[in-house]
């Protein structure tokens, strides 16, 4: 198991550029200005290429030392990690066939500085696991037409992951550039927090896509679906991070009492003391879970890929067990991760009465953020998985499967 810190060299890279996206996050949350020139010079640092192989121009690093990083970019700014989630996927997805020409001309490209979007969900419900998108041929062209919600991080990509059923065949990726003709993007996501993510509409109306750049959707292994999952859970790390240091200026600053308080300023008041306190535990620990859940990821993705030179049964056999570990390790960090951060950034009020609930100081967002990126994959279900397993060994699902009926997924995993 890895346990490689950031090294000092990424730190020094990144952090000048951290603390100016943190000073004006609540400028961007009043304004709903997306922060699309901080995500540009994440992107030309190099943020996007972490995970990539330095012989494709990237960094090269662990799974540990990326979510270390975003932590912090959390903490500075929750909309860009999570604008950047669906790139750090299809990024992994290339990375685990780094060996093939399509794994080496994205993981080039993406070394080169290239963001990935998404545009995968319909509102219109699809419990059949069909898209109403459509990808069909005509005059010997491809053709993209529909229309996708929560396209988290398309407003940010240069190219465009369309999920769509290909005529009556398997689901696919298309990627499209993300001005190619007929591609309409919309800042029309209406969530009450994460405001700034980018997750509205896309319309594709007739968008050519190069037969090269279709994708089959395959069963990913469990450490490459865990990863999704552990973005949020990085991304809730970095806002319990910075609701308390905000709370903790508040109060640094604050003069005014109450005449049944503890001490005549609130920084010395040892009821405040304990808030703080309490808040600060649960930013710090759930950093450590996000982390040691990460170092169960890169051994299960190095041994999974250690495994094409040595596919043995009992060696495929040991990879699945690594997975399995990850796979239960992210759902079990994903119920304590949410409750945590939930309680913490509700707590921080109590250190300030009605003083603390100010629209300048807009500590508010922290929770906002936190519970809308907790409802994603809700956690009752995850819960629910984690018992099962706990009582039959049933191993919990792996398989993105949201807007699909549980019968039709009972179906596919089958087959």
């Amino acid at each position: 198991m890895t346990t490689t810190a950031v090294p000092t060299d990424l730190l020094t890279r990144f952090r000048p550029l951290l603390d100016r996206i943190a000073a004006g996050a609540r400028e961007r949350e009043a304004t709903r200005r997306l922060p699309l020139a901080e995500a540009r010079e994440l992107a030309a640092l190099g943020l996007g290429a972490l995970r990539v192989p330095e012989e494709f121009g990237g960094s090269g690093a662990s799974l540990r030392q990326l979510f270390e990083l975003l932590v912090e970019l959390g903490a500075a700014e929750s909309n860009l990690v999570q604008a950047f989630r669906v790139h750090f996927r299809f990024t992994e997805d290339r990375w685990e066939e780094r060996d093939t020409a399509r794994g080496r001309l994205w993981l080039g490209r993406i070394g080169e500085g290239a963001v990935i979007g998404n545009a995968t969900s319909e509102r219109s419900g699809n419990v059949r696991g069909r898209t109403n998108t459509t990808l069909r041929e005509a005059g010997g062209r491809l053709l993209l037409n529909g229309t996708k919600y929560y396209s988290t991080g398309s407003l940010y990509a240069d190219w465009i992951s369309v999920a769509v059923q290909r005529g009556e065949g398997d689901r696919i990726t298309a990627l499209v550039p993300r001005d190619a003709p007929g591609l309409e993007l919309l800042d029309d996501y209406t969530g009450f927090g994460q405001r700034l993510s980018g997750s509205g509409t896309t319309v594709l109306t007739d968008v050519e896509v190069d037969p090269a750049h279709v994708i089959p959707q395959v069963r990913r292994h469990a450490g490459t679906t865990s990863i999704v999952q552990l973005v949020h859970l990085a991304t809730l790390a970095g806002i319990a991070r910075r609701a308390v240091d905000e709370a903790a200026e508040f109060v640094r600053r604050r003069r005014r009492s109450y005449g049944h308080g503890s001490a005549d300023l609130p920084a010395e008041d040892p009821l405040v003391q304990q808030v703080l306190g309490r808040v600060d535990a649960i930013a710090h620990t759930t950093r450590q879970i996000v982390l040691a859940v990460a170092d169960d990821l890169d051994t299960a993705k190095n041994a999974r890929w250690a495994v094409k030179a040595d596919p043995t049964p009992a060696a495929e056999e040991q990879v699945r067990e690594l997975e399995q570990r990850a796979e239960l390790g992210v759902l079990r960090a994903q119920s304590v991760v949410i409750d945590q951060v939930l309680h913490a950034t509700t707590e921080i009020f109590e250190v300030g009465g009605a003083s603390a609930v100010e629209e300048n100081l807009r500590l508010d967002r922290h929770w906002r953020n936190a519970r809308v990126l907790s409802s994603h994959n809700p956690a009752i279900y995850r819960e629910r998985q984690i018992g099962e397993h706990l009582l039959t060994g049933v191993l919990p699902v792996s398989f993105p499967s949201v807007g699909v009926a549980p019968s039709l997924l009972a179906e596919e995993l089958s087959s």
